[in-house]
């Protein structure tokens, strides 16, 4: 009896729930939209370090410790903070020596190579100039290159999302207007893609160059693309 007291209450519930009917979807027009501003960078990243051979493993990164602790040093005593310092990549390989026979043959080790590189965030762009000739003259023999970057990108694109939403609707206008219709307001806005990073320029001078090296930091563009739909409406 319980049973049969359960099922009805049950089925008593399912007719006196109202159904929800899905609202159709407003006639409308989507269109996408752009908008770019362009910023100096207010940091950048410059990559070098220091690549010692030597016959044994121990000598070569001996060496390679003590070069890399004079760049180290002369970097803080530039004004370098210790936390703008980060070891990027630290290797130790045998060197081999070609073989010529004609059958080939084993590799021959002749040697060692050292590496230790670190990348140093340059929070004062107008000192990266600077902050490469502390590089190479403290004994830094491999700068691999520089990359400018915009801290506060999020913030600064704004503007571009501003104008990205006047770019959409000035062209929804015009679509509405080809096809006889009224522009109504925005039913979705979203935000299609972030800024891409800017790419690292890339140094590839003879290290002994890089001191006198002109470093142009110039402007990073930032865009953003929004897409927007439109309600749209007959013409009254």
């Amino acid at each position: 009896m319980k049973n049969h007291l359960t099922l009805a209450a049950f089925g008593i519930a399912l007719i006196a729930t109202p159904a929800f009917a899905q609202a159709p979807t407003p006639p409308m027009i989507t269109v996408s939209g752009e908008g770019t501003v362009s910023v100096p960078p207010d940091l950048a990243l410059v990559d070098g370090g220091v690549t010692s051979d030597a016959k044994t493993a121990r000598e070569a990164s001996d060496a390679n410790n003590a070069a890399m602790a004079k760049v180290l040093a002369a970097l803080k005593a530039a004004g370098i903070a210790e936390k703008d310092m980060q070891t990027s990549r630290l290797s130790l390989f045998p060197q081999y020596a070609q073989q010529q026979r004609p059958n080939g043959g084993p590799n021959v080790v002749t040697g060692y190579r050292a590496s230790n590189r670190v990348t140093i965030r340059v929070r004062d762009v107008t000192k990266v100039a600077g902050t490469i000739d502390t590089l190479v003259t403290s004994g830094a023999n491999e700068v691999g290159g520089i990359n400018f970057i915009v801290t506060k990108a999020s913030e600064l694109l704004d503007e571009a999302r501003t104008q990205a939403v006047a770019d959409a609707r000035r062209k929804a206008e015009l679509y509405a207007k080809a096809a006889g219709v009224t522009l109504g307001s925005p039913i979705s806005i979203s935000e299609d893609g972030a800024n891409p990073p800017p790419a690292p320029m890339m140094l590839r001078k003879a290290v002994a160059d890089f001191a006198s090296a002109p470093v142009a930091q110039g402007e990073e563009t930032l865009r953003v693309n929004v897409s927007v739909s439109w309600e749209i409406k007959a013409k009254q």
